[in-house]
């Protein structure tokens, strides 16, 4: 865990809660946050969600791993050292997001299980939820999708440090989505995030399907 470094500052509350915010926006906050080989799916399953919660009259926000690292991250590289804070920054992020009321859609390769933990144990120190919602595929179909065509490159020699091929992917031990999206389809894949949204709480179990129950729900 990162330590403090600067002195003589005090955390200042506001006079509006995050149970506040909740409440405006007809929703329980929390982080989803996907993990999985690059090629597993993640970014594709995190758009199509958003769009579905969008659908429903739900507020939620991607936080996709090569958006963040041309912004806020943008100093970091592949390093071990570097994923960890890569990591660390944008659980900071998606914290700040849930406590504003969003769901935070979180996609990130994230291979190392404690810095996902300590993502976890941040959220969880805040009194926020945390999915963590494991893109399972197998290296050899991700190899196959290559959309990036970044496997071919790390074959190559021409990437160095890539997950999967010369630096290790530690799979969640105990997620509490898991999705196999070597056997699954996309809009499975998303039912079972909002089917678990919605047994959870954290969305309403009647969702707002017309454009004119979207603009009454506002």
């Amino acid at each position: 865990m990162a330590q403090q470094k600067a002195t003589n500052v005090t955390w200042h509350d506001g006079e509006v809660s995050r149970e506040d915010r909740n409440t405006i926006l007809r929703q329980r906050s929390a982080t989803i946050w996907f993990t999985g080989l690059s090629g597993s799916g993640k970014s594709t399953i995190a758009v199509a969600l958003e769009r579905a919660l969008f659908g429903i009259g739900k507020l939620s926000y991607r936080l996709d791993g090569d958006n963040v690292r041309l912004g806020i991250n943008k100093n970091l590289g592949f390093s071990e050292a570097d994923r960890k804070e890569n990591i660390r920054r944008i659980g900071e992020v998606a914290k700040l997001f849930v406590d504003a009321g969003v769901i935070s859609l979180s996609s990130f390769i994230s291979p190392y299980k404690g810095d996902r933990d300590e993502v976890r144990e941040l959220h969880e120190a805040a009194g926020l939820d945390f999915i963590e919602v494991f893109v399972d595929c197998s290296l050899a179909e991700a190899e196959k999708r290559d959309p990036k065509g970044l496997y071919k490159k790390a074959r190559a020699g021409e990437i160095k440090n890539f997950t999967g091929i010369d630096d290790p992917y530690e799979p969640p031990t105990q997620p509490e989505l898991h999705l196999k999206t070597d056997e699954m389809t996309v809009e499975d894949e998303v039912q079972m995030i909002v089917d678990y949204l919605e047994a959870n709480g954290f969305i309403a179990k009647q969702p707002l399907t017309r454009a004119t129950d979207l603009a009454e729900a506002h």
